[in-house]
């Protein structure tokens, strides 16, 4: 098949860590290459944010595609939803020139689905979309804090209901297109995030915790990704403070992420809140900003660490703790969507609730004071990514997707055209169920 994967602020090419650079880029990079090992042609839409940048990039076999939408610089993605229109007229132009037709598009995020709408209108093309975060519920999380226009939800509900399939990445993500969106449960499908089993592999861990400084007799607490407020850091810093205080336990903190190499609290302002919690709760000196690294050495952070902690109050998946379990390193995550799908309790790690750190310090009590029950979690952890969750697999369920949509007669193609037929269910369509 011949395959656009539209990603309008997340570009494969990006270094993951900032503010809008993350589990999307990711999640993108990975499908493309995978997509392209499988014999499928692959072309990334991602919208061009300098000004030096070619049009056309070849990334593993896949082309990235720059689109001009509005001007050629970095801008929070909140502010791109203007620029869509002018996204959608370059994609529409483009696909008329290819040589070869694509078969199918695959839109990532909202405003990417925004464009992909109109490409659908004018060329007929199947569309699959991931939301990757609903404004909806975003919204219930996020309050004043959510910078997105009320538009989004009316942009999402047109989505929802014109898109031949929507791709939920958990169980809870399908449950809230359902409540909130009113979907068509027939047309979504489930298909999780993942890790690369070449990227992410255990280290043992005196030798990572030897290339990385750390000290080896220390108890070593991780957390790794974007410094945004709703990742729930800070609450991982009170959880170390309440385990030395309550629990009188130290623990060593390593905080990896931000817009900078170098841990910066100009370039990441969420560096400044956290140290100033640190002092606060009085492990200051018990905690390191690391700044941002580069993915080939993140194994070795997540193999050093005796657990990785991440307790967002919202997270619609979480490559992370994926990431951790490849790893063999057990996973404390809040009890919130994609991470109550992916870490099992008590197995491969612990659920906590969110901005609770006193239960976090208790489990991080458990694990310090049996390092055997650490072990079997973290091999259970292991045992349970490399089954479920590599980007192979998730790439043949997606593949598979594409092909039975690619088949299929195009949705409706506006909340006005109802007199399409409706889809045929594509649960059989999947190859590996992630039910």
């Amino acid at each position: 098949m011949k395959i656009a994967l539209i990603s309008e602020h997340a570009s494969p090419l990006a270094v993951a860590g900032g503010v809008d650079s993350g589990g999307q880029n990711i999640y993108v990079a990975n499908v493309a290459r995978q997509l392209v090992e499988m014999g499928h042609q692959v072309d990334v839409f991602t919208r061009r944010d300098r000004a030096l940048l070619p049009e056309r990039v070849e990334m593993d076999g896949a082309r990235v595609i720059h689109v001009p939408a509005g001007p050629p610089r970095q801008l929070p993605k909140e502010q791109l939803l203007p620029f869509m229109d002018e996204f959608a007229a370059f994609l529409i132009a483009f696909f008329r020139r290819e040589p070869q037709p694509y078969d199918v598009m695959h839109a990532n995020f909202f405003m990417s689905g925004r464009a992909a709408l109109q490409v659908k209108a004018a060329l007929g093309i199947p569309l699959v979309t991931t939301f990757h975060a609903l404004g909806r519920v975003r919204r219930i999380h996020q309050g004043a804090n959510d910078g997105f226009p009320d538009e989004r939800f009316a942009i999402e509900d047109e989505l929802v209901a014109c898109s031949d399939v929507v791709v939920a990445e958990c169980p809870q993500d399908e449950a809230d297109l359902l409540e909130h969106y009113r979907a068509d449960r027939a047309r979504i499908e489930i298909v999780p995030c993942g890790f690369d089993a070449e990227e992410f592999r255990p280290i043992e861990r005196a030798v990572a915790r030897d290339a990385l400084g750390w000290r080896q007799d220390d108890f070593i607490v991780l957390q790794l990704g974007r410094l945004v407020q709703r990742k729930g850091i800070d609450n991982v810093v009170r959880g170390v403070g309440v385990l030395k205080h309550t629990f009188d336990a130290a623990a060593r903190l390593y905080v990896v992420g931000g817009n900078s190499d170098a841990p910066n609290e100009i370039a990441t302002p969420e560096i400044a809140r956290l140290r100033e919690i640190a002092r606060e709760c009085g492990v200051a000196e018990q905690t390191s900003f690391v700044g941002r690294r580069g993915r080939a050495r993140l194994r070795y952070f997540y193999s050093g660490a005796d657990v990785f902690v991440t307790t967002p109050w919202y997270e619609p998946f979480g490559i992370t703790p994926i990431e951790a379990m490849a790893c063999a390193t057990p996973v404390i995550g809040a009890d919130v969507g994609g991470i109550r799908y992916s870490v099992v309790d008590g197995v491969t790690g612990f659920l906590v609730p969110p901005r609770d750190p006193h239960a976090l310090a208790a489990r991080l009590d458990r694990l310090r004071r049996d390092p055997a029950l650490a072990r079997r979690m973290g091999e259970a952890g292991l045992d349970r990514a490399r089954t479920g969750f590599t980007w192979r697999g998730v790439s043949e369920a997606l593949a598979q997707i594409y092909a039975r949509a690619a088949r299929l007669a195009p949705a409706k193609t506006s909340l006005d055209a109802t007199s399409e037929p409706a889809q045929a269910p594509l649960r059989a369509a999947a190859g590996a169920s992630f039910r």
